[in-house]
């Protein structure tokens, strides 16, 4: 039978779109079940603040009135102002190994995207650019991490055939935990700090909370440039800080101050929970919660998820600083090693620093794009 897209319009519709890969990857060994409520907050236009600006699609793909497919069509208007670019964003692309289903997924994005006056369609790209991208084409035998997509091999070959071509990539790098930090590295890092003026942020998770708007500031005026950024709002902060801010680990939150507490760079990890995921399949209740609190407490990876520096503090070491600070007390807790999560390749600076570990290379994702006729 042909297949048949459809639009997520209530709840038991919301429920099948999120839960479509938790059929498709069921039992995979490297694919990483996001958490059920993180998805919900985020795809529910009454939950996510980003939805102010944005214009969203949810739609299913069906084969004899079973799922097949999913995908979600985003029109960020902030995105389409800041870069002049009138395009379509695509997430949460999901399918099984059929050239027509993809190909039903995306000409409904298509369409969709030409009648609102789209001129191309990229991603996968999410409301915000801390929400997951890219569509991985190498390392596909590499255990997936909570901030980032797993996909099937097929995904990129059937994008290539429908027209897609590369926009960009990132890459991922697994980092093995040294045996030692070097004292001339701590030597730099006192006198980094000192010719600065600035401070690291000690305390526990409560003393931290007060910088945490501090810390998306840096990150909005660090981000700003880089590849279909968008500043977040305020509303969007205060959803982040309440989402995430309970899983973090102030042994692997570096924050560091100015003379007038003022946040300048961040640099954020957290224990990795891509086992206790798979093991929870993504749900807190009954017994998941139990799961992700033995992670969080008594982890051996840990994943990085942004570094962060303003602009005119760039120049000042302060990148390194964050990673050693980061590095020490993984050394002291038992880590053996982090994942990197996406960066984009031509982020040499970051990458100059993974030169001084024993490092891999071992995933690459991308965005496609397609311009429209």
């Amino acid at each position: 039978m042909s297949v048949t897209i459809r639009e997520v319009r209530d709840r038991k519709g919301m429920r099948e779109f999120i839960h479509f890969p938790f059929r498709l990857y069921k039992g995979h060994p490297y694919w990483v079940p996001p958490l059920f409520l993180d998805e919900w907050n985020t795809l529910d236009s009454r939950k996510n603040p980003a939805f102010k600006h944005c214009r969203v699609r949810l739609l299913m793909a069906y084969r004899d009135g079973r799922p097949v497919g999913r995908v979600a069509a985003i029109i960020n208007d902030k995105y389409v102002e800041k870069w002049g670019n009138r395009y379509c964003r695509f997430g949460w692309l999901d399918f099984v190994d059929d050239a027509e289903v993809v190909k039903a997924l995306m000409e409904a994005v298509e369409t969709w995207a030409r009648s609102e006056g789209m001129s191309a369609v990229h991603g996968p790209l999410g409301f915000t650019d801390l929400d997951r991208e890219g569509m991985l084409i190498e390392g596909f035998e590499e255990l997936g991490t909570m901030a980032t997509y797993y996909n099937h091999p097929y995904y990129p070959r059937h994008m290539e055939a429908l027209g897609y071509g590369k926009d960009i990539d990132w890459v991922e790098f697994e980092i093995m935990t040294p045996k030692e930090v070097p004292e001339k590295a701590l030597r730099v890092q006192e006198l980094v700090l000192k010719r600065s003026k600035l401070r690291l942020v000690q305390g526990n998770k409560k003393q931290y909370l007060p910088y945490a708007r501090g810390l998306f500031e840096v990150v909005n005026e660090a981000y700003r440039d880089l590849y279909g950024v968008v500043e977040l709002t305020d509303e969007q902060v205060d959803a982040y800080i309440k989402q995430y801010f309970g899983f973090l680990n102030v042994d692997y939150v570096k924050i560091v101050i100015d003379e007038d507490d003022k946040v300048v760079a961040c640099g954020l990890a957290m224990p990795s929970l891509s086992r206790a995921l798979q093991k929870s399949q993504g749900r807190l209740l009954p017994l998941g919660f139990v799961h992700l609190l033995r992670a969080l407490k008594r982890p051996k990876q840990i994943d990085f998820l942004l570094v962060a520096v303003l602009p005119e503090y760039q120049a000042r070491g302060l990148t390194a600083l964050l990673m050693t600070e980061i590095t020490a007390n993984a050394i002291s807790n038992g880590i053996r090693s982090a994942e990197t999560n996406p960066e984009m390749e031509t982020n040499t600076q970051v990458q100059a620093i993974w030169k001084h570990y024993e490092s891999r290379q071992h995933k690459r994702r991308r965005a496609f794009i397609k311009t429209l006729p």
